[in-house]
């Protein structure tokens, strides 16, 4: 994850390293995924995920299109 301060920023880093732009989350999305990508980890009964549990948090949250596709 990288932290940017605007597009602008955005744009000069993907260029500087030849890298395409991609997806971008604000600060306040970036914290409501991982509260949900992170509830219930530290259960002892927690065993991971299955991909219709990932999609329902990423749906929920708008993170849809193909960068988040599974």
């Amino acid at each position: 994850m990288l932290l940017f301060r605007s597009e602008e920023n955005i744009d000069a880093w993907c260029q500087d390293w030849q890298l395409p732009h991609g997806a971008e989350l604000s600060l306040d999305l970036t914290w409501d995924l991982s509260l949900c990508w992170y509830d219930g980890r530290m259960l002892p009964e927690y065993a991971g995920r299955s991909h219709r549990e990932i999609k329902a948090i990423l749906d929920g949250l708008g993170l849809v299109g193909d960068f988040w596709a599974l």
